[in-house]
Parts: C-alpha cells; structure tokens; sequence
C-alpha cells in the first residue's frame, strides 16, 4: 500500500483566508424572511391548482349528466386514443 503524506489546502499561517470559511452560511433570521415569500407563492400555486381541479371535476359531472355515463365514457375513450 503506497502511503502519500496529506496536502494541505492553505498554509497554517494564512489565517484571513481560513477565517471567512468557518463563518456561518446565514442567521435564523435570514432563514425566515426568506421563507415567508415562497410560503406565499406556494400557497398560490396550490390554491390555483385546486381550483382547476374543481373546474375539470365539475365540468366531467356535467357532461356525466348531460350525456348519459354510456357516451361520456366513450367520449373519454375517444379523446385518449386520440391522444396516443
């Protein structure tokens, strides 16, 4: 087994370029405010997205209704060999 002696990456006197590597990445406070926009934002999409969702089901119930489960169903089959 070949054995290498270790290499430092920085001289052990070249403190001003080791001091700012120990600091820490940001405060708690910085963690917060940051956080609290994309609480938002998130909070959005996620609303938006269940209001679409509402809008799909409600407009399948209403085709449900209107033509009957036996043509709705072939109206889905329909549009997914469409797609493909």
């Amino acid at each position: 087994m070949i054995c290498r002696p270790a290499i430092p990456l920085a001289c052990p006197g070249n403190s001003p370029y080791l001091n700012p590597m120990v600091q820490p990445i940001s405060t708690r406070q910085g963690i917060m405010a940051a956080a609290r926009p994309q609480g938002r934002v998130a909070s959005m999409i996620a609303w938006g997205a269940a209001g679409i969702s509402a809008l799909v089901v409600l407009g399948a119930a209403a085709l449900w209704f209107h033509y009957g489960t036996a043509v709705f169903f072939e109206m889905i089959a329909a549009g997914i060999s469409a797609c493909f």
